[in-house]
Order: C-alpha cells, then structure tokens, then sequence
C-alpha cells in the first residue's frame, strides 16, 4: 500500500520530522510492506454488493498490529476517574489516577472509573488505525489523541484511515480520509488542540 495524501494538523507531520524523523520512516515502511490485494478477502452479503471480494478490515489490522509491534510500538491504556461534577472533574484530571478518586470519594461524590486505549505508542507518538465505523475516527481525533496530548503521554498523534477509492471497496460503515479531513477543516485550526498528522492510504 502507499499513503495517498496527508494533513498535518497543528504542525504534526513537521513535529515528527525534526523531533522523530525515524518514527516516520517506520510507519511508511509498515504501510509499504503490505500488499492490499492478499486483504481482499472477504465477499459481501450487502444488497448493493452482493458476492463482490472487498478488503478485510479485521485482517488488515491484524496485519498492522504484527508490523508495528515488531519494531517495538505497543498498545497504552491510560485510566482516570470521572464524576458528574464539573469543576470537580477539571481539578482532579491532571492527577494520578488513585489522587482523582480519593479527592473525588472526599467530597462525596461517586467515582466513577474510565479509561482511554490507543493502538500503538512510542518515542510519545500515538498511531491509530482505523478502519471500522466512521463514528469511532471523531472519537480518535476529538477525544483520544487529546486525552493522551493533555495527559502529557503523547506529543502527536497519528491517524491512520483508507483513502475514498480503498474505503469504496469495504463493507459500507468504515470512514475515509476525505471525510475526516473535512471534519478536521470544519472544526477550525485550532480544534483539536493537538498535533495530529493525518493519513491517508490506498492500494
């Protein structure tokens, strides 16, 4: 596969090259590595695309998750304590987890336990790829790679999505680039408040 088009959001991609110039190079290899066409796997029961070979998202990531933990990239889970008050919430969320509850127990309040899991972290680049449910790449830019960036675990984040012309041959449900960049675009420059580089790939 090859990355069709990118986007660095708040000077992501520019981060990474004068930070982790090698970290770059690691993701493009990963995605070089993969021959798309031994993923098209899967035949469509969908109406519109009744017996068509699509590509396997479940295979392909399986396939990424090899390659990236192989040179050392690995999964995090970053867990926090939640409550339904507000300034309560803003006081604690930058305190160790076992501070969050007992401050939050200490004003009797319920915790509440939560926790944020990104697919790939390393030299504090987080890498999510995406290829399920459109819905699930909003939760990655506008609430993971933020919850890591303010956590202070991650510097940029990286996602992963299929470009249009691959996604068109998934089962309908996966997001794609395009879309997302637009998402990115609408939101304003600012928003999210983290680098992010934006990737697209394509057979």
């Amino acid at each position: 596969m090859t990355i069709g088009a990118m986007y660095s959001h708040l000077n992501g991609f520019e981060w990474i090259q004068y930070h982790q110039k090698t970290m770059w190079g690691e993701i493009e290899s990963i995605i070089r590595k993969i021959d798309a066409v031994e993923y098209k796997t899967k035949i469509s029961k969908e109406k519109t695309m009744q017996g068509k070979r699509l590509y396997n998202p479940t295979d392909l990531n399986k396939r990424m998750k090899e390659d990236f933990e192989k040179l050392g990239w690995y999964e995090s889970r970053t867990n926090y304590w939640v409550t339904d008050d507000y300034k309560l919430i803003s006081r604690t969320m930058h305190l160790d987890e076992k501070e969050q509850k007992a401050i939050i127990k200490k004003m009797d309040k319920i915790p509440i336990k939560s926790y944020n899991q990104t697919d790939f972290v390393k030299n504090r680049i987080a890498v999510e790829v995406q290829f399920g449910k459109y819905s699930f790449i909003a939760y990655d830019l506008f609430v993971k790679h933020l919850a890591f960036y303010v956590g202070d675990a991650i510097d940029v984040g990286i996602e992963i999505l299929p470009m249009k012309i691959m996604q068109s041959e998934m089962s309908s449900g996966p997001g794609y680039y395009e879309g997302a960049l637009y998402d990115l675009a609408r939101q304003g420059r600012g928003v999210p408040a983290v680098p992010i580089v934006l990737v697209g790939i394509e057979p």
